[in-house]
């Protein structure tokens, strides 16, 4: 392993100014999402869609910093034949890939899930890096719910990511690390406070145990909200002080940067939140995106699979492109959204 090339990926990946593009949608999500702009998902569609992305120079040469793929657009080629992976590298990007097979009903555990993906991971890793993968990301999910999260749960999930992060960087592949608390309920940003500490502890025991070098990880953490169903949910401030002193207390200073997820938020909202922990300052990684939705709702929406909407579906996603890249410095203004 070569400590100080994945630390070189990893400190890209979180580069001031820039995110990282989650465009890993399975193919059952990425059907929901079509669905939703009566666009059939299709392999042809989902190209389309995604090679739009990729060729809007604007936003990805200047905001983003990596964009993180499902296997199938990894070993994609675009319309004209240049794969896509190719696309996303000229552009100054660095490629990525999805390795977990999806969170699945964890057996005794009611309610939770497991992780699952890492027979064969090894093997896979090889073949992405010769592909041009130089990251890879899998995704624990923690829901809390009454009774849950367990600690079974909480630290199934936590070894399974710490097991994932050792075998990526044994392959030369930098592991983002992203341990999902789920803001679907109707819990309070304390109790999703109390949740993501337990959590964030016991994955990065879990690394620790597994001899996974933190220089070369990127962490991929919820923000610390209250639940989308709360009937009081706290503001954007308190969000932004709790998140970050929630990751001071558990996450080490060798950590290159967090990049957070989204998790259901709005595109607005979810900028605020970045611009609001950034203004604030005072943590020891670089804070940033890597966002899903919330970068890819407004160009979806444009585009609605009609070739005439290419421009001004990438003109969308430069919009939100450029205004995560501005909250990862605390430099964005809601009177910026309507420049």
């Amino acid at each position: 392993m070569d400590l100080a090339a994945l630390n070189a990926v990893a400190t890209a990946m979180v580069a001031p100014g820039k995110g990282i593009l989650a465009a890993d949608e399975s193919t059952g999500t990425i059907k929901k999402r079509f669905d939703a702009i009566g666009v059939e998902s299709t392999e042809a569609n989902r190209r389309d869609y995604r090679e739009l992305l990729f060729r809007s120079d604007a936003a990805m040469k200047n905001h983003i910093s990596g964009v993180i793929l499902f296997e199938e657009t990894l070993y994609q080629d675009g319309a004209d034949g240049t794969p896509l992976v190719d696309l996303i590298k000229a552009n100054g990007s660095i490629p990525g890939i999805k390795v977990d097979k999806g969170a699945k009903p964890m057996d005794g555990f009611p309610g939770e899930t497991l992780t699952e993906g890492l027979d064969g991971l090894g093997e896979r890793l090889q073949k992405d890096y010769a592909r041009g993968a130089r990251f890879a990301k899998w995704r624990a999910v923690i829901d809390i719910a009454d009774g849950i999260p367990t600690w079974g749960a909480v630290k199934a999930n936590a070894h399974a990511l710490a097991r994932y992060a050792a075998i990526c960087q044994a392959n030369q592949i930098v592991p983002i690390v992203e341990p999902e608390v789920l803001m679907d309920g109707a819990h309070s940003i304390d109790r999703c406070d109390e949740v993501t500490r337990w959590v964030l502890q016991t994955v990065f025991n879990e690394l620790a145990e597994q001899r996974v070098e933190l220089e070369g990880i990127v962490l991929k953490p919820n923000m610390v909200i209250s639940g989308k169903k709360a009937s009081n949910r706290a503001g954007v401030e308190e969000v932004a002080e709790k998140t970050i002193a929630a990751l001071k207390a558990t996450v080490p200073s060798a950590v290159p940067g967090i990049a957070y997820l989204s998790g259901g938020q709005s595109d607005e909202e979810a900028t605020a939140h970045l611009d609001a922990m950034n203004k604030i300052g005072g943590f020891p990684w670089n804070m940033t995106f890597s966002y899903g939705r919330a970068l890819q709702a407004a160009p979806q929406k444009a585009w609605s699979g009609k070739s005439d909407n290419v421009a001004a579906a990438s003109q969308a996603f430069h919009h939100r492109a450029r205004m995560n890249g501005l909250a990862s410095t605390g430099e964005w203004s809601k009177s910026l959204e309507a420049a």
